[in-house]
């Protein structure tokens, strides 16, 4: 039997000893010691001692202690009558744990001693009612939100998603509250508008997580950055294309609203680079990387550093082996931008395959697509896969109900890359998977569609992480 003493002086220590009342655990015996008696209901006398004297009186408080306590409970409304309490218990009890609850900010330097702040509490407790901020666990685990709930709202890019396809790195969906009832979650539930989640991961991966949640159309490049940067390598690229492709990243930057970087390695053309000067503004920077021993962490430390969202890259960029590998490796969309126009572009197309990774980036492409004015196109290549396709093409059609946007299927027989190479002008948008950093002569016999992104090179590319 474990001896537990209270020492109570004031509302809150009341409420304290009535909750321990309702909750005590039949393994505990507790000791109360108050100032003025105080009947509280429904008290096991067996289990319950009660004590009436001034706990800083050392004499009358050195008498209880004779007996060995496992913790000690103060909640006392003055400062004075806490410390000299703290003081007489050290007195006689060196190493005895005791839990305060703080009205004040105390320094007590005692590794046995804990303080509660109780305004930190009540803080935190009224903050959790605040709109649009995440609810966390403050009594569970660590206590540093690694447990967190999440209001799904209607306009989410969660809504309408199955569990098993929401990438979930590092953070798990464990429960779902749906009209005040427990739903276990499966890989085949749906999530649906004003579900509460259940979210226990690392911390900052939360954080993230309740972004993505919580955000709507007009936001991307978020959450995966904040800028656009527009990468030139001059050993890659035609010199000739250059300026088209700083018109066209200008054209990007505009529509998304957001800062542009342009980054040149390997200077060597002064009159191109003279050209992109003129660019400079308040919202275009121009970086110039005159160091060429270690490009790689160069263009990482640039990411950090920018707080980059979008990579734009010209089609040379991306068909080269290492390059490609590096943006694989920056978690962030890459806009690949080929030798059409872009401003008349008008179509975003989509090729679905058996795998599901379409279904995880949908929210981002709903983004990307309400941002820069497309139509959204749906190619599904009929196979015997078909019912693999179904739940990706059903989700689409609930997005477009709730953004308010439409898109059209399209039933191909035929191979769909030999279809859309017929049309003028369009924008492809691809899960960006660790495949497409392979080299593209493995993928010649593939029947994968998205290795064989190369095959639409001609055409403007999307590829976006899969990765939350």
């Amino acid at each position: 039997m474990k001896k537990i003493l209270i020492i109570s002086d004031g509302s809150a220590g009341e409420h304290f000893i009535q909750r321990v009342i309702e909750t005590y655990t039949s393994e505990n015996i507790y000791y109360v010691v108050q100032l003025k008696e105080k009947k509280y209901e429904n008290v096991n006398p067996a289990r319950f001692k009660f004590f009436e004297f001034d706990p800083t009186s050392f004499y009358k408080l050195s008498n209880l202690l004779k007996m060995e306590f496992v913790q000690v409970f103060i909640s006392m409304e003055n400062l004075a009558d806490v410390e000299n309490t703290i003081k007489n218990i050290r007195a006689i009890k060196k190493q005895l744990r005791v839990i305060v609850l703080s009205k004040w900010n105390i320094n007590n330097e005692d590794p046995n001693v804990v303080l509660v702040n109780s305004n930190e509490i009540l803080a935190s407790r009224l903050l959790d009612y605040l709109p649009n901020v995440p609810v966390i666990a403050q009594n569970v685990g660590i206590g540093e939100g690694e447990i967190m709930e999440v209001l799904v709202p209607f306009g989410s890019s969660f809504v309408y998603r199955h569990i098993g396809v929401i990438e979930q790195k590092n953070w798990r969906i464990v429960a779902i509250y749906r009209n005040r009832k427990l739903i276990m979650p499966s890989r085949r539930r749906m999530i649906q508008p004003n579900d509460l989640l259940l979210l226990v991961g690392e911390p900052a991966v939360l954080k993230s997580v309740y972004r993505a949640i919580k955000r709507e159309l007009g936001q991307f490049p978020e959450p995966f950055g904040s800028n656009l940067y527009l990468y030139i390598d001059m050993n890659l690229i035609n010199h000739y294309t250059i300026e088209e492709l700083v018109r066209r990243a200008v054209f990007a930057h505009k529509k998304f609203k957001h800062d542009l970087i342009i980054k040149i390695v390997n200077p060597g053309d002064f009159e191109v680079i003279r050209y992109i000067k003129e660019y400079r503004s308040d919202n275009v920077l121009i970086d110039i990387e005159y160091d060429y021993k270690d490009l790689e962490s160069a263009f990482h430390k640039d990411i950090q550093k920018y707080h980059v969202g979008l990579v734009i890259v010209s089609k040379e960029i991306f068909a080269d082996f290492g390059a490609r590998k590096l943006l694989y490796e920056s978690h962030v969309p890459i806009l690949k931008i080929s030798d059409k126009s872009f401003s008349n572009v008008k179509e975003a197309v989509l090729v679905l395959t058996e795998n599901r990774d379409l279904e995880k980036i949908s929210s981002t492409i709903f983004d990307i697509s309400e941002q820069m004015s497309f139509n959204i196109e749906l190619h599904n290549y009929v196979t015997e896969h078909q019912e693999e396709k179904e739940p990706v093409i059903e989700h689409y059609y609930n997005l477009s109900t709730i953004f308010s946007k439409s898109i059209k299927v399209i039933k191909d027989t035929d191979n769909p890359i030999r279809v859309l190479k017929q049309k003028e002008n369009f924008i492809q948008i691809l899960p960006f998977t660790k495949k497409l950093t392979q080299r593209r002569i493995y993928s010649l016999l593939s029947t994968d569609s998205e290795r064989l992104y190369h095959k639409l090179d001609d055409y403007h590319q999307i590829f976006i992480p899969v990765q939350l």
